[in-house]
């Protein structure tokens, strides 16, 4: 491994990677399930509540090869890859997808729609933000809207969001981390008024698993 500017990135065989993990999927429509997670360095979308800040400099990261990163994830029991960032859509997803495809896996991507799509996946949860756009494409794609409620301005924002949706797709509200306490119990009276939405929470935070 090595470290590279991420212009220099060839995603065709390495992406920067900071870090991977075997864990509990804890927020969204795979709430509870064992999943195994990449989350890709780079990010330029800047979200000012972001609990992963460190993700956005791609720099930081090492240049890890996909068959290393597919051959660590085979190491563990559960066959759902979960790619998360920053912003794993900054780079082509066409091979890390094509390869963990051809060893079994399920693929989950968390992204904010803010790139053009690629890849190949089982599930994409859309978490649209503020401070840059998702791209109309996306809309059709996702299987899930998950908007995160900062403040009581963005249930109208979700519901922008909403109306562009596919018909198919899971409407979830879920509360940023530092306002959970005040937001929560908002995001519960507008669930039981308005219940094509559900709520999602951060329950790997509540039960303390990394």
């Amino acid at each position: 491994m090595k470290f590279m500017d991420k212009t220099a990135i060839n995603p065709a065989i390495e992406l920067p990677l900071m870090e991977a993990f075997y864990t509990i999927q804890g927020e969204g429509a795979y709430s509870g399930c064992a999943a195994y997670f990449i989350r890709l360095g780079g990010c330029d979308v800047g979200c000012v509540w972001c609990d992963v800040k460190d993700s956005w400099n791609a720099d930081k990261w090492p240049v890890t090869s996909i068959d290393k990163i597919v051959e660590e994830a085979n190491k563990h029991p559960a066959k759902l890859a979960v790619i998360t960032g920053g912003e794993p859509l900054m780079y082509d997803m066409s091979v890390l997808t094509a390869n963990l495809r051809s060893q079994g896996f399920q693929i989950n991507v968390e992204t904010s729609g803010a790139h053009a799509f690629s890849g190949s996946w089982d599930w994409v949860c859309l978490s649209p933000k503020k401070f840059k756009a998702p791209l109309p494409e996306w809309y059709q794609h996702a299987n899930e809207l998950k908007v995160i409620i900062f403040n009581q301005s963005d249930f109208q924002w979700a519901e922008e969001h909403a109306s562009k949706i596919n018909s198919g797709c899971k409407l979830l509200l879920q509360p940023e981390w530092s306002k959970q306490e005040k937001m929560t119990p908002l995001i519960v009276d507008y669930v039981k008024e308005n219940p094509q939405w559900q709520i999602s929470l951060q329950t790997h935070k509540y039960l303390n698993i990394p």
